[in-house]
C-alpha cells in the first residue's frame, strides 16, 4: 500500500486559507473533503452526524464532522441525596466491553439496599496566576497586602462577568514570586474562560497595586486537568460523597461474594497504591468518570483532576458492607461547554440534569454512579471475577461465538 502524502501547510496553518474556520455545513464537507484527498482515508462516519456545524462553534476549530463513541445506559440507579433523589438511567460512552454491565450490577446492589445517600459538601472553583517581584521582601509586603485589596480585586473581577463571583483570595510566596489562588462560584458552569478572565482583571489590579515587575495567567497550581495531592483539600469543582450500606444477603446475591471478601480487597489494593504512590485510592473512578463525562459533553481532561478520589469499604458484624466515595474534585457543568451540543444535551436531559440549576443534582448522580462502579469492580476481584466478565463482554467478537473460540481465533491458534 502506498502511503499518503504528507499535508502541505498553507499559510501557517494544515488547513488552506480557502476553507478556514467556516462553520457552514457545506464549508465543514469541504474541510473534510481536503482532509481525505490529503490523507487518502474515507471519512464517511466522521460525516454523519446530525449535530449542525455553527452550533459547533466556540467548542471546536476546523471541524470535520463528529466522532462517534457507543453508549449505554445503565441503570435504574436509586439515589437519595439533597439534590437528586429518586431513580435515573445513567447514560455511559465508552468502547470498554463490561464496563456498562459492571456498573449496572453495582446499581442493582445498590437498589436492594434502598439507594445511596449522595450529598454535595462544598462547590468552586479556582485559579492561580503568577506575580513576580523585584525580591523577596516585595513579594512578601504584596502577601501581606492581599486581604485589604480584596475588595477592590473582587470589584475587577466581577466587572468581567455575570454569572462568577469571586469568593477570595489567597497568597502562596515562592521567593520574589507569588501564587495568588482566587477561588471563585461558577454556578452551573465550569466556568474556566469565566474565571481565567475575571482572575486576569484582579491580578492586574493586585499587580499595579503592589508593584510586581511581571505576571502570569497560570502557574499550575489549581490542579486544572492534572492530578495533585492538594486536590484533597477542595477547591477545585465540587466536593461529592455518596455511601450505601449492603445488607449481607444482597452482598452475596448480587455481588457473588462476602463483604469481609471485598474489604480484604480493599487492604491489599490499598498497599499496592501506596507502594505505586497513587494519589488517593479507588478501584476506577477515572472510568465511569469518562463515560459519563463523554457522554454528558464535560470537559473529559478534567477527569485527570476527577478521578483523584478514595473510595472506603468496612464489613458490619451482620456481614453488611458500608461503602463510599469521597470526590474532593468534581469538575462538571450543565450549562455552558459542550453540555448543548446534539447528544449530550439529551444526554443530560435522560439524567433531568440539563439547564440551569442543575449541577448539584448531576454531582450527586454521579457520586452515587461511580459509587456502584467501585461495589461491582471490587466484588469482582474478590470473587476472581474480573477476567471472566470481560471475556464474556470485552471482546469484540461475532455473535454466538464461545468466548474461548474467540480467543483462540484472536491468538491465531
Amino acid at each position: 500500500m502506498t502511503a499518503a502524502p504528507p499535508p502541505r501547510r498553507t499559510g501557517g496553518s494544515l488547513v488552506p486559507r480557502l476553507v478556514g474556520q467556516g462553520y457552514g455545513d457545506d464549508q465543514i464537507a469541504e474541510r473534510r473533503r481536503w482532509v481525505e484527498d490529503q490523507t487518502g482515508c474515507t471519512l464517511e462516519q466522521v460525516g454523519a452526524t446530525t449535530m449542525a456545524g455553527e452550533a459547533m462553534r466556540g467548542n471546536v476549530e476546523n471541524p470535520i464532522g463528529a466522532a462517534q463513541v457507543p453508549l449505554g445506559v445503565a441503570g435504574p440507579l436509586a439515589v437519595h441525596g439533597e439534590h437528586a433523589d429518586g431513580l435515573f438511567y445513567v447514560p455511559l460512552a465508552t468502547t470498554e466491553g463490561a464496563l456498562v454491565r459492571s456498573y449496572e450490577r453495582g446499581m442493582a446492589a445498590i437498589g436492594r439496599a434502598g439507594g445511596a445517600t449522595a450529598r454535595l459538601l462544598a462547590d468552586e472553583n479556582k485559579v492561580c496566576p503568577v506575580l513576580v517581584y523585584e525580591d523577596v521582601a516585595a513579594a512578601v509586603d504584596a502577601a501581606r497586602r492581599l486581604p485589604e485589596l480584596l475588595p477592590e480585586l473582587a470589584a475587577a473581577a466581577g466587572a468581567t462577568t455575570r454569572h462568577g463571583r469571586l469568593l477570595g483570595a489567597s497568597p502562596t510566596v515562592l521567593g520574589r514570586r507569588m501564587i495568588v489562588t482566587f477561588s471563585w462560584s461558577t454556578g452551573d458552569a465550569h466556568g474556566m474562560n469565566m474565571i481565567v478572565r475575571g482572575s486576569d482583571a484582579a491580578g492586574e489590579l493586585l499587580a499595579e497595586r503592589t508593584g510586581a515587575v511581571d505576571r502570569l495567567a497560570f502557574s499550575g497550581m489549581s490542579s486544572e486537568k492534572r492530578a495533585s495531592g492538594s486536590l484533597f483539600a477542595g477547591g477545585k469543582g465540587k466536593r461529592a460523597v455518596a455511601a450505601v450500606l449492603l445488607p449481607r444477603r444482597v452482598v452475596r446475591a448480587v455481588l457473588g461474594t462476602t463483604a469481609e471478601r471485598m474489604v480484604e480487597v480493599r487492604h491489599a489494593t490499598t498497599l499496592g497504591h501506596f507502594a505505586s504512590g497513587a494519589l488517593g485510592f479507588n478501584a476506577h473512578l477515572a472510568n465511569g468518570l469518562a463515560a459519563l463525562f463523554i457522554a454528558c459533553g464535560q470537559d473529559v481532561a478534567n477527569v485527570a483532576n476527577a478521578a483523584v478520589g478514595i473510595t472506603d469499604m468496612e464489613a458490619t458484624a451482620e456481614g453488611g458492607l458500608h461503602a463510599s466515595v469521597h470526590l474532593p474534585s468534581l469538575t462538571l457543568a450543565t450549562v455552558g461547554g459542550g453540555t448543548g451540543l446534539g447528544t449530550a444535551r439529551e444526554c443530560l436531559e435522560m439524567l433531568g440534569c440539563s439547564g440551569t440549576g442543575k449541577a448539584a443534582k448531576l454531582a450527586e448522580i454521579v457520586a452515587a454512579t461511580l459509587l456502584a462502579g467501585e461495589i461491582s469492580f471490587t466484588a469482582a476481584i474478590g470473587s476472581g471475577e474480573m477476567v471472566a466478565a470481560h471475556e464474556a463482554y470485552g471482546r469484540n467478537r461475532p455473535e454466538g461465538v464461545a468466548p474461548s473460540d474467540a480467543a483462540g481465533r484472536e491468538d491465531g491458534r
